[in-house]
């Protein structure tokens, strides 16, 4: 049985930063893209950021600048460090794994608010 599990998320007023991670746990063999997905109420879910085995990386505009995500192979981790932070990014954050390019897991999410 293959776990996600984030941790990170808080209340952060704007322009502060948080630093989220997420560790996977169980069954975990190769590993392929880990990534960041955020849902804020009445939307849909999307993509923040995703970073291969390899370390290439791909973000959202709204993010470009502000969020790096970064992970650990050996730990089986992905961390989404997130500067200047906006009302709008206020969400909540779901950590989501790739794993032998046929399974996907995600985890169940840490909310992040950013108040107006």
């Amino acid at each position: 049985q293959v776990r996600l599990v984030e941790s990170g998320g808080g209340l952060v007023q704007p322009g502060g930063s948080l630093r989220l991670s997420c560790a996977a746990s169980g069954n975990v063999f190769n590993v392929n893209t880990m990534g960041w997905y955020r849902q804020a109420p009445g939307k849909e879910r999307e993509l923040v950021a995703d970073i291969t085995r390899g370390g290439r990386t791909n973000y959202a505009d709204s993010v470009k600048g502000r969020f790096t995500i970064s992970r650990d192979n050996a730990a089986k981790k992905v961390y989404l460090e997130m500067r200047i932070l906006k009302p709008e990014d206020t969400a909540v954050y779901y950590c989501r794994m790739l794993m032998n390019n046929d399974f996907t897991y995600w985890g169940r999410g840490t909310q992040v608010t950013v108040p107006s």
